[in-house]
């Protein structure tokens, strides 16, 4: 009878992990999934673009640069802080090196006759910036509105 209820719960316990991980949720005991965040930058006010740059640093450092994956998606009059001459160089180049991806709108750079030798070195492009912040939340990734 121990037998068969030791058994039992061990299935039990099995189940639970595989329910909990179908649900994109830890098992007990397991690590904490990553957060992952996409953050849009569509407003052409700077103090839009300082905001959503030092969101991004806080938020890597409070979680700790292994459990959070961050991407910033500027698009429409946004793509301005990601311009080769932004004042904004230095605060993307920062976030560029903690691993935070920073992406320019295709369709954007497209509307404002801008090409990839106008923008900033590094940075990512994407074919549209509204398609990737769905699909980032198609995905499960939490949506934070940079400005």
């Amino acid at each position: 009878m121990k037998r068969l209820m030791g058994a039992l719960a061990a299935t039990l316990l099995l189940l639970g992990s595989v329910v909990a991980s179908a649900q994109g949720r830890p098992a007990s005991g397991a690590s904490t999934p990553k957060y992952r965040v996409v953050m849009q930058v569509s407003n052409p006010e700077p103090r839009g673009w300082h905001q959503t740059l030092n969101n991004a640093i806080a938020l890597t450092k409070n979680a700790g640069p292994g459990n959070v994956e961050i991407e910033i998606v500027a698009n429409g009059m946004g793509i301005g802080m990601l311009k080769f001459n932004s004042p904004e160089a230095r605060e993307v180049a920062a976030v560029l090196g903690m691993g935070i991806k920073v992406l320019a709108c295709g369709e954007t750079m497209k509307a404002l006759m801008l090409e990839k030798d106008d923008m900033l070195p590094d940075i990512g492009f994407v074919p549209g910036g509204l398609i990737e912040v769905l699909d980032r939340q198609r995905e499960g990734w939490s949506y934070v509105k940079g400005d």
